[in-house]
């Protein structure tokens, strides 16, 4: 199992690179962050940076979207920090959620999301792409390599995943919701005469290690929410007792709003909603142990990388427990 980090671009952009870089230093191939940057910095700035700092590490937003910036300039962006670096970056994408929200546009469609996975590829790659009736190529691409991710949690998001995505991003480490995400998105791939095996698997959650549970679990609440703040959609489309498990839309009863200015941030005030043991379920807590039995668990049902959010108190801690006490052991 690979491993990644998720951080939040808040400045200084200097800290963002500090920890990647000692992420790096524990084991984790792979740096993501939050892609919104009315609440946040702009990643691909920062990106660069933390590339420059590693050797090895990965670097992708965990996710962007199709309407947070024109097409061509994604690509180019990829493809820019790849010929700079070495084909070190990977593009985790979604319909889009804080970017779009905090500036009053909804959610792309899934037809969108679909052109845009393409053209975005396909133009970091070197290849044309019509954009309305102009080919589009971007002609200093040589050997350019760039994966697409797609996060999502619905049956016609996970039937795009299967489809036409190289890896699936879920947000939630319950063991139950990835057996039938992965399961539903190795489906569609089939039935579209893909290899389902060839779709990576990336499931991304908070971890925190130590043995006040109490207290982890007041840290990570905030992912109950944010997870709560997409779900609300899918309810809201397929009603209770649609396909969605109920695992993962019974506990948004409680839920009333949601602020973007407290996002994935540790003491959330538009959490309260969220019970321990949704905390439980979604996130990794407890001793370093209770990670290993939970993480073999997710490598059984097909995860290839585990990304740790490390929006809370102990980062660093974390950080080294996951290099000292876990990673080695999932290898």
């Amino acid at each position: 199992m690979d491993f990644g980090v998720v951080l939040q671009t808040d400045p200084p952009a200097s800290e963002v690179v500090r920890l990647m870089t000692a992420a790096e230093q524990q084991g984790f191939g792979y740096g993501w962050t939050f892609d919104s940057v009315v609440l946040w910095q702009e990643p691909f700035v920062i990106y660069s940076r933390i590339l420059a700092a590693t050797s090895s590490m990965v670097v992708g937003p965990m996710v962007t979207s199709p309407g947070t910036r024109d097409w061509s300039v994604l690509a180019s962006l990829f493809a820019t920090l790849n010929d700079m670096y070495g084909n070190r970056t990977v593009c985790g994408i979604g319909r889009g959620d804080s970017a779009h929200r905090v500036v009053g546009k909804p959610p792309s469609t899934l037809a969108t999301l679909a052109d845009c996975m393409h053209a975005v590829k396909e133009l970091a790659e070197g290849r044309e792409v019509a954009f309305g009736d102009a080919p589009v190529r971007i002609p200093w691409v040589r050997q350019g390599r760039l994966e697409m991710w797609m996060a999502g949690y619905g049956p016609k998001a996970l039937k795009l995943a299967g489809e036409q995505a190289d890896g699936f991003i879920l947000q939630c480490a319950d063991p139950a919701i990835a057996r039938w995400t992965i399961g539903s998105v190795r489906e569609a791939a089939r039935a579209a005469g893909r290899d389902p095996a060839g779709i990576t698997v990336c499931v991304a959650a908070p971890a925190y290690v130590g043995d006040d549970l109490p207290h982890q679990r007041e840290q990570l609440r905030w992912f109950g929410g944010m997870v709560g703040n997409h779900v609300a959609d899918l309810v809201a489309r397929y009603g209770d007792s649609g396909p969605v498990p109920h695992e993962l839309t019974d506990y948004i009863a409680g839920r009333h709003g949601y602020d973007y200015a407290h996002h994935g941030k540790a003491g959330n005030p538009s959490t309260d909603f969220v019970p321990d043991e949704i905390v439980d379920r979604f996130c990794l807590l407890g001793p370093a142990a209770a990670h290993v039995a939970r993480l073999e668990e997710l490598a059984a049902l097909g995860v290839d990388q585990f990304a740790v959010y490390l929006m809370h108190d102990q980062r660093e801690q974390t950080l080294t427990a996951y290099g000292e006490e876990i990673i080695g052991k999932l290898e």
